[in-house]
């Protein structure tokens, strides 16, 4: 057993609802605290001193300074599975030219895809651990990564068992979400629902056989897939044993009722959803994920996530890094800045990013500091949990445990 610790305070997001508005008031903190670790997992949380008097055989990992401690953060929508670079549909935006304008003229996923497909399994797979351990320094202890810039048989399949071999060879949580419906591919003949049935038939099962994926995620939108095909294709794989979420109203509303419909974990972009599509959401159980840093990439309204909360849905906040519309890959930054502007409790941002984003990927095993669940946990030289959010992603965590373990 090992005891961490003293921490001048702990936040452990305990007992906090899944949805609706939070104030920090309902906050745990726990004073002095420390962490009493075996095996990865959590044995108890508490006074430091008690812990320590209570465990006189007990290994003593001692934190010198003022230290405030959080579970670590989980990113539950990103892409960093990917080849090459998109400077230049960036420059592109810069001059005025929209997100459809600039596929039509060979730039967007389409570039990205081909990228991909001409890198090596093993070029991807270091790109991936790369960046997985770039997050997990800014202290992010889960990643899920989508494949979707392979958009062939062949191709997703390396995608995914690149993501695979990342997560063996990388200290961070890595899981992985199939996305070969990110758009309908270029180069293949015939139409969405030729594509997804394709997939359905030759795909899901490959990913099923060689556990590459538990999750299935769709792309709906009028450059995308429709809300017809969309829904054929998740059923399949609902009936395959596939959790499945979806890509919706990122510039298009309707995608709610497929959503709830399908009972999808959740939907994230959000940014287009009108009142009648949250509305929608709250009378179901579909966690809405919002995605700040492609409102910043491609310039934007950000979602209306504090509406989302008056209307009493859950809400997470993810990072959508990605080399075409979210490149800064900023998990804190990217969540900080969208409280700013939604008018979000320092509560309900951090809920967005730890207990609620585990719920989110269906893991009831991390986001929140308690007995049973990981050891996953990352501290910030403060001792006002405010300022972290306040400064805005300028205050990084200094020190990372995964696992129990201590990383940075």
């Amino acid at each position: 057993m090992t005891l961490t610790g003293p921490f001048k305070q702990i936040l452990t997001m305990d007992n906090l609802p899944l949805k609706g508005h939070l104030s920090d008031d309902q906050l745990e903190i726990i004073p002095d605290g420390g962490i009493l670790h075996q095996h990865g997992k959590i044995l108890e949380i508490g006074k430091y001193e008690q812990l320590k008097h209570k465990n006189p055989d007990v290994i003593l990992e001692r934190i010198d300074g003022e230290y405030l401690v959080l579970p670590g953060m989980i990113d539950v929508h990103t892409h960093i599975c990917w080849a090459g670079s998109r400077i230049n549909d960036f420059a592109q935006r810069l001059y005025g030219k929209n997100y459809l304008e600039i596929a039509e003229s060979g730039g967007g996923i389409w570039s990205t895809v081909e990228k991909t497909r001409k890198a090596t399994l093993i070029e991807l797979t270091e790109l991936t651990a790369q960046r997985a351990q770039k997050l997990l320094s800014q202290g992010i202890t889960t990643i899920e990564v989508k494949s979707g810039y392979g958009l062939s048989v062949e191709d997703e399949l390396k995608i995914l068992e690149a993501i695979k071999l990342a997560d063996r060879n990388s200290q961070v949580d890595i899981i992985s979400t199939c996305l070969a419906a990110h758009i309908l591919p270029t180069d293949f003949d015939g139409d969405e629902n030729d594509y997804l049935e394709e997939m359905a038939k030759k795909l899901l099962p490959e990913i099923k056989k060689k556990n590459l994926s538990k999750r299935i995620d769709i792309f709906v939108e009028k450059s995308a897939f429709s809300t017809f095909a969309a829904r054929n294709y998740l059923l399949k794989a609902k009936e395959m044993g596939f959790e499945i979420t979806i890509h919706g109203d990122q510039f298009t509303s309707g995608s709610a009722t497929l959503a709830n419909e399908v009972q999808a974990l959740s939907i994230d972009h959000l940014e287009a959803a009108d009142d009648d599509e949250i509305a929608l959401l709250a009378k179901g159980n579909v966690i809405p994920v919002v995605l700040p840093g492609a409102s910043i990439g491609l310039g934007q309204p950000f979602a209306p996530a504090h509406k989302l909360l008056n209307a009493g849905t859950s809400l997470v906040i993810a990072s959508d890094w990605n080399p075409g519309s979210a490149p800064m890959g900023n998990l804190l930054t990217e969540a900080s800045i969208l409280g700013t502007y939604e008018k979000l409790a320092m509560a309900e941002v951090w809920a967005a990013i730890t207990c609620r984003a585990a719920a989110a990927l269906n893991k009831t095993d991390r986001g929140i500091l308690t007995a049973g669940l990981k050891a996953d946990f990352i501290a910030f030289k403060t001792n006002d949990f405010r300022e972290i959010i306040y400064r805005q992603g300028d205050l990084k965590p200094e020190k990372v445990w995964k696992n129990g373990v201590l990383h940075h």
